[in-house]
């Protein structure tokens, strides 16, 4: 079979960027009660671009003026660890010192900030490790967290001012880790990590674990697992900008499938392939399968390499399969839209497989039918948007997928790009709202005499940056479409047929 012609959104998909990282700093109150403790932790604002939902500990970035604020005193345990310490091969060459100027000023203003603790001898902070975020999303900060005993006796409590933060509370870490467990909250791995060791081992016995958390690391990936059961391994790939990597995912909790491996760099698979005989032997996940979201070059980059490797069949829908044969990518079988599939394990996980076409034909989403995550590969977005680019893309489909997942009632969404997004059915529908909003001013320019997508630019996309238009040009193509089918044009061309005539 001879391969079809690259779409202009599959030819821009060559460009990689580099998100920039922020230093940052983090506090992590805790308190005695009884025999027991607590601590404090936060709910950021779900309106808040970046993590917005997710729960985490009072802290930011580093501001330029932290720099010129003194500070008395400094935290105790810095340079006991190299600055790389705990991190996996593929971040340690990243970090740079351990406390840069202004990061401690940095820790006291934010806890003041966000929680009205007024910290005025910087000795009684205790340093507790040093996390990078991975490359897969929008934000990246070099976070520093800091320990600080804060008793029942102080005279101010913390109190969250409602803006960037939505609530925060006293909780004991067992139980804080045990509602992330249920899928009742979202949390980064940091968090997650100096949960467990707080519960089992206590903010002074912990620290050396705190410290160096290279325990966490699946060979060179740090383990991100923001719902049980969901690995996530970003890789490097030629993606649309501003994204920079495709999220491969390990699904399961001992029969596992590998969906998405986007990456065709070798060094890039030559790492997953270590951090999943690591997953297998340490977490007893054992990959019986490939999967494919849709036939896009980053989310099928590593599959001929991993498809050897590992010694897996791989599966997609139809119309993947019949877009990878041009590419010499085999399909060994079949998924179809709402079948279930059971993956054995502890516990076991049913996976429904939704067809979601719109992006691309034959797209898939993976949900886990008991926390309702969802796999969305490129329907929604972590970081950046959406292209619909005809005839592959088509703006009915899409949009009638996105409506057709959010009345199934997600929960997170792990998008093939970016960081996961806490709740799947506002996301939904705000991305439904979005798409109809931008219809209208396509409709908006064809009523008010302009015919060709190139034409309507300037108002349907004056938001966007020039350099976007090219394939901004492409959704309104994709509207017109719509809407030429939905009956809602007048005066269209005469000479352009309703129908493609069939080739003879």
């Amino acid at each position: 079979m001879d391969e079809q012609p690259a779409s202009l959104y599959e030819k821009v998909l060559r460009h990689q960027g580099q998100t920039p990282v922020r230093a940052s700093a983090a506090v992590i109150p805790w308190r005695r009660r009884g025999e027991k403790f607590e601590v404090f932790w936060v709910r950021r604002a779900e309106s808040l671009p970046f993590m917005g939902g997710w729960h985490a500990f009072p802290g930011g970035g580093l501001s330029r003026s932290d720099a010129a604020v003194p500070v008395t005193g400094e935290p105790s345990g810095l340079g006991e660890f190299p600055p790389a310490a705990g991190f996996p091969e593929s971040l340690a060459d990243e970090p740079g010192p351990d406390i840069l100027p202004g990061l401690v000023a940095c820790a006291i203003r934010e806890l003041h900030e966000e929680t009205g603790i007024l910290l005025e001898d910087a000795s009684r902070l205790v340093w507790a490790g040093r996390w990078l975020t991975p490359p897969f999303a929008p934000m990246r900060f070099d976070n520093r967290f800091f320990l600080l005993e804060w008793p029942e006796t102080e005279p101010v409590q913390p109190a969250i001012v409602p803006g960037e933060l939505a609530e925060g509370e006293w909780i004991d870490p067992r139980a804080a880790w045990e509602s992330w467990r249920r899928g009742t909250v979202l949390a980064a791995p940091p968090i997650l990590h100096i949960l467990d060791v707080l519960a089992h081992d206590g903010p002074e016995a912990g620290l050396k674990r705190l410290r160096d958390p290279g325990e966490t690391n699946l060979g060179p990936f740090r383990r991100i697992e923001m719902r049980p059961g969901i690995l996530m391994f970003p890789l490097a790939t030629h993606t649309l900008p501003p994204a920079s990597t495709t999220n491969t995912y390990l699904l399961g909790n001992g029969e596992a499938v590998l969906v998405d491996p986007g990456s065709a760099v070798d060094a890039e698979n030559e790492r997953l392939e270590r951090a999943l005989a690591v997953a297998r032997e340490r977490l007893g996940r054992r990959v019986t399968a490939i999967w494919l979201t849709h036939h896009h070059p980053d989310h099928v980059g590593g599959v001929e390499r991993l498809r050897r490797s590992l010694g897996v069949p791989v599966l997609a829908h139809p119309a993947t399969a019949e877009r990878l044969a041009g590419r010499g990518i085999r399909i060994d079988g079949e998924l179809q839209d709402k079948q279930r599939i059971e993956l054995a394990g502890d516990p076991p996980m049913t996976v429904l497989v939704l067809h979601t076409p719109g992006h691309a034909r034959g797209h898939l989403c993976f949900l886990e039918e008991d926390q309702r995550a969802t796999l969305v590969g490129d329907l929604v977005a972590g970081i950046g948007t959406i292209v619909i680019d005809p005839p592959e893309g088509d703006m009915d489909d899409y949009v009638a997928s996105l409506a057709r997942l959010a009345v199934m009632h997600p929960g997170t969404l792990f998008p093939a790009h970016g960081p996961a997004i806490l709740n799947g059915r506002a996301k939904l529908r705000e991305y439904v709202d979005h798409r109809l909003w931008r219809e209208a001013k396509v409709l908006e320019a064809w009523n008010e005499g302009l015919r060709e997508p190139s034409e309507m630019l300037p108002k349907v996309y004056e938001d966007t940056p020039r350099e976007a238009w090219p394939l901004a040009e492409r959704q309104i193509l994709a509207h017109l479409d719509r809407l030429r089918r939905t009956r809602r044009l007048t005066e269209w061309p005469a000479d352009l047929p309703d129908e493609e005539e069939p080739e003879s």
